[in-house]
């Protein structure tokens, strides 16, 4: 993969990383010195950047800029405007701006996170990120990024680059699952590579949906795969078991970012992370205690308090949002930071970042006659109330489980909303059933579903006329992923919302690992200047699998 328009900002800062730290923190082989101890001079050690840069939730005038140091020291930030070229522009669109942000200290694993705001719209940047100490700036790491388009109180478009108008076109990735089912960064295999094929698409923005790590998947230096190939891991000791600690949780993260690629691709490509189950444990519900003895300690509750603060630590989102309880309080149940949140994407798009783990009700067969939480009441309210207000052209919702697959979690239980009965909905699926209806109700256009977690990818078009339920206008649903995981699939549909499966494409065998690539999946959306909304499903090779072109209902 070649850029040299948008790429070489980041390049020799990242292919340099360690390089960088090896030269800053130890002193060269030499000979004896020429003049007393006492008088060499002491070596100043520069912090550096271990786990790279990553840019997040970049709106039309915002953005959150994330790394985190070798050891405490003031996060810095050097936001320039630049052309295609990376040349810096000046006069009437130059922009440029230094931000001391906080400091990266032990409580926060040294992660510090800088939320810049008042940016120009559809700019793009060069930023440069390094910790500051009482030895001065440290090591700097360089990337780029783009505000999503917008327009001048005149009506005008604002300029990306050299002065000249821009489009109100984006593209943007999607997918999850990330080193998972033991499958980790095999540096044989060119690491995790359906990063690398992300990244050469040239995207706007990554929606990261769930399952950003695998927690409660251990990772071994070896495994033999099912035709006798032997597949070589990293190994770091955090992923060597489950993880319960915060140390364990944290260096799972830490774990994920040794991957050049997508080091590479953080750094340039501005990230949308939503968490699911795999960020604590599998399937996990809020008030469950483990029956798994490979834990110590079993209470969900406590594991996710700890999974969810190193989540929030090592993803580029807003601390703002860790300040928001809940109305209602039950002390039985985790309450953590909201996260649920719209991130304006410009006239053409709003992003609905849903929040299907935090509030879910307890896994059963899902059919209580009455409404159990997937997303819980506040949520519901906010999704319907902020959707019905966009003036956004498409509204995607980005859910990190599916609607109308059917996930069991053991032989009755069930992990997803969809409950296996074809019929009306009960459960959980009410829930939906009230989005939807509302939506309708509302006269809300353009809705698009995207979402990943059951490792094969897909296109579903949900419509009344095949449903049991039927007050609801139709819309798709697309799945991807994974992108470093095992492969899975496809799985049964549940009919309430009258889902057809326009296409599907799962692995050969269960847990299929991703060394070819051919079954490890993300999705790439196209949206044109007049709105036409193309959606294409690919493998981690970069082919194109399976392709639909939406026209915006006006």
């Amino acid at each position: 993969m070649t850029d040299l328009t948008r790429r070489t900002l980041v390049t020799t800062s990242l292919a340099g990383l360690a390089l960088t730290g090896l030269a800053t923190n130890a002193a060269p082989a030499s000979a004896a010195p020429s003049v007393a101890p006492s008088a060499v001079p002491l070596v100043r050690k520069r912090l550096t950047l271990p786990t790279g840069i990553a840019t997040g939730d970049v709106t039309t005038d915002s953005a959150v800029l994330w790394s985190r140091a070798s050891g405490p020291g003031r996060l810095t930030a050097l936001l320039q405007a630049v052309d295609s070229s990376g040349e810096i522009l000046r006069g009437r669109y130059g922009f440029s701006r230094t931000i001391r942000g906080p400091l990266a200290t032990e409580a926060s694993d040294f992660t510090a996170k800088i939320h810049a705001t008042g940016l120009p719209a559809g700019t793009r940047f060069a930023l440069e990120l390094n910790f500051e100490d009482e030895n001065g700036a440290g090591e700097a790491v360089r990337g780029t990024f783009s505000t999503a388009p917008g327009k001048h109180d005149d009506g005008t478009e604002d300029a990306r680059g050299g002065g000249r108008p821009s489009s109100s076109a984006q593209s943007f990735v999607w997918t999850g699952d990330t080193a998972g089912q033991g499958w980790g960064i095999n540096e044989e295999l060119g690491g995790m590579r359906g990063y690398k094929a992300m990244h050469a698409t040239r995207p706007d923005f990554f929606i990261h949906s769930g399952d950003t790590i695998y927690a409660d998947g251990p990772i071994a230096a070896t495994v033999t795969e099912k035709d006798g190939q032997v597949w070589r891991n990293i190994v770091t000791e955090e992923v060597t078991k489950v993880a319960e600690t915060l140390k364990e949780y944290r260096g799972r993260h830490r774990y994920n970012s040794l991957d050049a690629n997508m080091r590479a691709m953080f750094a340039d490509v501005p990230v949308i992370a939503q968490w699911d189950d795999h960020e604590t444990t599998n399937n996990w519900y809020p008030g469950e205690i483990l029956d798994d003895p490979r834990y110590t300690e079993r209470n969900v509750n406590v594991l996710a308090a700890r999974g969810r603060q190193a989540w929030q630590e090592n993803m580029p989102i807003a601390d703002a949002a860790a300040l928001w309880r809940p109305g209602k309080v039950d002390a039985g149940r985790y309450q953590p930071a909201r996260i649920y949140r719209k991130i304006s994407r410009g006239p053409q798009l709003d992003i609905f970042c849903l929040d299907m783990r935090t509030f879910k009700s307890p896994n059963t067969d899902g059919k209580e006659p009455y409404a159990t939480n997937i997303l819980g009441q506040e949520q519901v309210d906010w999704l319907i109330k902020e959707v019905r207000k966009s003036k956004a052209t498409w509204k995607v919702i980005a859910a990190d489980l599916p609607l109308g697959i059917i996930v069991p979690d053991g032989a009755v239980n069930q992990e997803s909303l969809a409950n296996r009965d074809p019929g009306a909905p009960l459960g959980r699926e009410l829930e939906i059933a009230g989005v939807l209806s509302a939506f309708k109700k509302f006269g809300v256009k353009n809705t698009v579903w995207l979402t990943a977690d059951v490792h094969y990818c897909a296109a579903h078009h949900y419509s009344p006329e095949r449903a049991s339920f039927t007050d609801f206008d139709p819309f798709w649903e697309f799945v991807a992923g994974p992108i470093n995981a095992g492969s899975f699939g496809p799985s049964d549909m549940d009919k309430t919302f009258g889902p057809e499966v326009l296409f599907a494409k799962a692995g050969r065998f269960p847990g299929e690992s991703p060394r070819d690539g051919e079954n490890q999946y993300f999705g790439h959306v196209d949206l044109a200047a007049d709105g036409v909304f193309t959606v294409s499903l690919r493998n981690a090779n970069g082919a194109v699998l399976y392709s639909k072109t939406l026209t915006p209902e006006r």
